[in-house]
């Protein structure tokens, strides 16, 4: 188990560090509703994770991921494209980066988060955890790690929790802080805010283009033994 969590350790830190997620919470904390949205985003970031995480360990049993401990073809594969796909997304973030990062603008969408209701939120929550195409990949590919590792279900399970919590210690920062930081929680968010959004396609660009050399490594060692 120690071996499988070495390998999805950077996985999980990646997504933990994802920009967007955090500015997101950010915004939400910032509401008139925030200490009851914060939570609600935080929980439906930690269920879309884990949904995702646990459909590839459903996946991955009956497909005969692992193989006398060594993972299956599929599994070398799949890698192989999600490590091609990160690799030429994060060659594509790192082109569009602004020149001047003072001049990166946020998405449209979270111009409208002061107006969501709390099932909103925590569909966004979901959303910005399984759906987002900066995040899934990364949960997909550390999920397909998982299942092909050879160890007992209770300890694929144990891995999967422990890759979501390290996932989600980006979020978890900002609402520890609003929670018992008060006032001051307010300049502290307004830093974090202004550094995320100027470096947001810097950093996931850098980011995607280590691991998908990562994967597309790991892809090829499999397939290739």
């Amino acid at each position: 188990m120690g071996a499988v969590l070495g390998d999805v350790l950077g996985f999980a830190a990646a997504v933990a560090i994802s920009p967007l997620p955090i500015i997101a919470i950010i915004l939400i904390l910032a509401t008139p509703q925030g200490r009851l949205n914060g939570p609600l985003f935080t929980v439906g970031w930690i269920l879309g994770l884990s949904a995702l995480g646990a459909v590839m360990l459903v996946i991955a049993s009956p497909a005969g991921a692992s193989s006398h401990n060594h993972p299956a073809t599929w599994v070398g594969a799949l890698k192989l494209a999600l490590g091609l796909f990160l690799v030429l997304f994060g060659a594509r973030q790192w082109h569009r980066r602004p020149e001047d990062p003072s001049q990166a603008q946020l998405p449209k969408w979270m111009g409208a988060i002061d107006r969501l209701t709390p099932l909103k939120v925590f569909a966004l929550g979901v959303a910005l955890a399984a759906l987002n195409a900066k995040n899934a990949p990364l949960t997909i590919a550390a999920g397909a790690t998982i299942g092909s590792a050879g160890i007992p279900v209770g300890q694929q399970i144990a891995s999967l929790a422990i890759f979501v919590l390290i996932a989600t210690l980006g979020l978890l920062a900002p609402l520890g802080v609003f929670l018992l930081g008060g006032e001051r929680a307010k300049t502290t968010f307004g830093n974090w805010k202004e550094w995320a959004a100027r470096h947001n396609v810097a950093v996931m660009g850098i980011l995607f283009f280590v691991l998908g050399l990562k994967l597309l490594g790991d892809g090829i060692g499999i397939l290739a033994s």
